[in-house]
């Protein structure tokens, strides 16, 4: 095929028909939602997970990076805000469905469920506590170094379990909530090739950086491998994260 054929060929819906109509509010919804779930939700995931550490950070001489901490959290509130935004636009439209369209709306309430158990627990999280963040007294002055994290209580734990799941669950549930969107919409073909690209390129990285041992621990990332520190005496919550060795 020539470049010309190509670009005819990917302009085209993926059923190979020449129209392709689509109410303004439904591919406005469309557009959200991949926006939202196919690159902000994905791009926050590897910086949560592979980004505490940064690659010029002098770790462990240099601990508690926030680089990772604001770009996930801005790209979480940015990809809820999108989400609530596109759920709307569709909100009564076009009742008569299909079994595909209704296994997109179950996937697609199921995200927007999961976004805001993401949201809610985030808040209720607890305290940091540590060198970083002790308790103070009324005048300001320091009484001790407890906190929910740098203690990983019950409570904390209980979070990073809910937080974790719920967050790889919501992906998982995105993917299909696009795939059957543009199934349904019969969506153009770049529109698909570009998801699948951008989604791969994502899931090389993953692999690329786990096979790195860039996933090191919350906790070690925040607070170091020594021993003196509590947490770093617990198991670890989560797959295939990296915790170091305290030193001899």
């Amino acid at each position: 095929m020539t470049p010309i054929e190509v670009i005819d060929w990917l302009l085209l819906p993926l059923s190979g028909g020449l129209d392709h109509v689509v109410a303004p509010r439904v591919s406005w919804h469309g557009r959200l939602m991949v926006l939202a779930w196919g690159v902000a939700v994905p791009v926050a995931v590897l910086l949560a997970r592979f980004f505490k550490v940064t690659p010029r950070q002098r770790w462990p001489e240099e601990l508690d990076n926030t680089f990772w901490w604001h770009g996930h959290r801005f790209l979480s509130y940015v990809a809820v805000t999108l989400t609530v935004i596109a759920a709307a636009l569709i909100m009564g439209h076009d009742n008569d469905r299909g079994p595909t369209r209704t296994l997109h709306a179950w996937a697609g309430w199921m995200v927007l469920s999961l976004a805001a158990v993401q949201i809610v627990s985030a808040h209720l999280r607890g305290t940091k506590g540590g060198p970083t963040a002790p308790r103070l007294s009324a005048n300001g002055e320091t009484l001790d170094l407890r906190g929910d994290h740098y203690d990983m209580t019950p409570h904390r734990r209980r979070f990073e379990w809910i937080h974790k799941t719920a967050g790889m669950t919501a992906v998982v549930m995105a993917l299909a909530a696009m795939l059957t969107g543009l199934w349904t919409a019969d969506a153009l073909r770049w529109m698909w090739a570009g998801l699948v690209v951008f989604w791969f390129c994502l899931l090389a990285a993953f692999v690329r950086w786990q096979r790195q041992g860039r996933c090191l621990d919350t906790y070690q990332a925040i607070w170091g491998p020594g021993l003196e520190h509590p947490g770093n005496s617990m198991q670890v919550v989560g797959f295939g994260i990296r915790r170091v060795k305290p030193p001899e």
